[in-house]
């Protein structure tokens, strides 16, 4: 057991995210008392869902790794008790991924699966048969490195002395394979590992590509009814989720937080607190103490990842199909990592749609949501605004954007436009504030190939009883952040191993 930490104690987890729920849940299944204290009216974070028209989209989560039997999410939610409260089903297993490159008009239909993924580029680049075979061989390699990925006791970290563990995941792929097109191919997925081709380690790169190869599913329905088996299970546990409940203030006392404090005054004495907030936001109520100076001005000058600007289209009946897979878009193939770029007059150069799935899913879709991931540098402009008061010049601005996306889907699928029954946008401004994320991030820190600490935060602070979890520490994502929650429970409770030697 960690010093002065028993079961009963009273754990407080500030922010209501996934990384603070899986925490929080996981905790109170060891029997410790928690409460999560959510500054917005709705928790969940990246699981967070709205509607228009009468039409639901998700604001974060779209397709989720790790949920195949055996998968290290799926087996986190059985032990919670709320995989069988998901509803949710693979993506097409001819199919787990589509690109569409408009240099050449090719599309590429990427299937599921590391013997049919890896065959299916040997097929499109015969010359590269041996180099592709390696290449995957040496890509789920890295990702079997990382012990805690796959739940198993030990390390949580661990390059194994693999040199190419910190690599920079595009210098990885260029090692293998010599063909310029398929060293794009093989990165599309960069997007969803923040990718940067100088910036991004190959370790995070494979841990991506192992999940997304082994097999993704997408929810049929909402992505917050993750959230809400969540919160239902930490009720059931004893504990409790408050929204509207933004902590201002730590109080420490002999090297220990006291209690917290709220916007509205309330006062929460604890035995121990987890903050799963970004740590830029974490810095502002957090004593100095408990970081070191130089600590502190790391954290606030630490790059963030980037952002994303959402369209958001409602469909009429009857007229799109639903398609039970993302779908990747590049102007031409040297621009897989230029995600997360912005030049006003040359956008967007590569984008990533899909069509939500709803619960008994017919052969139509109801909506269809497109992704440019964009820096927070393209409105940096309107930062000091708030949710609509950001003036005219914003919104045609918007305006003008999203036209631009719909111009790019009209190009993909001819007639889109005559689907279109209502649009909706969102910018870097938006999931700011909708996420409390400094600049909009999605994916937190940056990840710094030459600097492998740089983009993280370790579990443990110098207090002893404050931890830190979310996707700063170890892993982004559906799944990489559950995972880390298994992290830092262990770490709380003092016993290395206690919960995955139950998963």
């Amino acid at each position: 057991m960690h010093p002065n930490m028993k079961k009963g104690n009273h754990i407080h987890i500030i922010g209501g995210g996934i990384g603070g729920l899986f925490t929080a849940a996981l905790l109170a299944k060891e029997g410790y008392k928690v409460t999560v204290l959510e500054r917005s009216a709705h928790v969940g974070g990246g699981l967070q869902s709205f509607t228009r028209n009468g039409v639901t989209f998700d604001a974060g989560m779209h397709v989720v790794g790790g949920l195949q039997p055996g998968g290290s999410l799926n087996r986190i939610c059985r032990h919670l008790g709320i995989l069988d409260q998901l509803h949710c089903r693979p993506v097409d297993a001819d199919c787990g991924d589509e690109v569409f490159c408009f240099e050449d008009g090719a599309h590429y239909r990427i299937p599921q699966g590391r013997e049919p993924f890896t065959k299916y580029f040997q097929q499109l680049f015969p010359e590269e048969r041996d180099n592709i075979q390696r290449y995957v061989d040496h890509l789920f390699a890295l990702a079997d490195q990382v012990d805690f990925f796959f739940l198993r006791p030990g390390s949580v970290s661990g390059s194994g002395g693999d040199e190419a563990f910190y690599k920079p995941s595009a210098q990885f792929i260029a090692d293998h394979v010599r063909d310029p097109k398929l060293r794009s191919l093989l990165a599309y997925l960069s997007p969803l590992c923040g990718g940067d081709a100088g910036y991004t380690p190959a370790y995070i790169f494979a841990l991506i590509n192992y999940l997304y190869i082994s097999g993704h599913y997408r929810f049929e329905g909402p992505a917050e009814q993750l959230a809400e088996a969540l919160v239902r299970r930490i009720g059931e546990l004893g504990g409790e989720v408050l929204p509207n409940a933004e902590v201002t203030g730590i109080q420490m006392e002999g090297g220990r937080v006291r209690s917290i404090t709220t916007a509205d005054g309330r006062v929460f004495e604890t035995d121990a607190v987890v903050s799963s907030i970004h740590p830029q936001a974490a810095l502002k109520i957090v004593k100095d103490q408990l970081f070191t100076k130089a600590a502190r001005t790391r954290l606030s000058a630490a790059p963030n990842n980037y952002s994303a600007y959402c369209v958001y289209a409602v469909l009429k009946e009857g007229t799109f199909p639903y398609l039970n897979h993302p779908c990747y878009c590049w102007d031409d193939y040297g621009k897989v990592w230029q995600f997360g770029k912005y030049e006003e007059g040359n956008w967007p150069q590569n984008f990533v749609y899909f069509t939500p799935c709803e619960r008994n899913q017919g052969p139509f879709a109801r909506a269809l949501q497109v992704i440019v991931f964009s820096p927070f540098s393209m409105v940096e402009r309107w930062a000091d605004t708030v949710v609509g008061k950001r003036g005219k010049e914003y919104e045609m601005w918007k305006e003008k954007h999203t036209e631009l996306i719909l111009r790019k889907l009209e190009t993909v699928h001819p007639g889109f436009r005559s689907c279109v029954e209502a649009v909706y946008d969102a910018t870097p401004l938006t999931i700011r504030d909708y996420f409390n994320e400094p600049e909009g991030a999605l994916y937190g820190l940056q990840k710094d190939s030459r600097d492998p600490y740089a983009g993280y935060l370790p579990i443990r602070t110098k207090a002893e009883n404050l931890f830190m979890t979310g996707q700063n520490v170890y892993l982004h994502g559906c799944c990489g952040v559950p995972l880390t929650a298994v992290m830092t429970a262990e770490a709380v409770m003092g016993e290395t191993d206690a919960i995955v030697g139950k998963l």
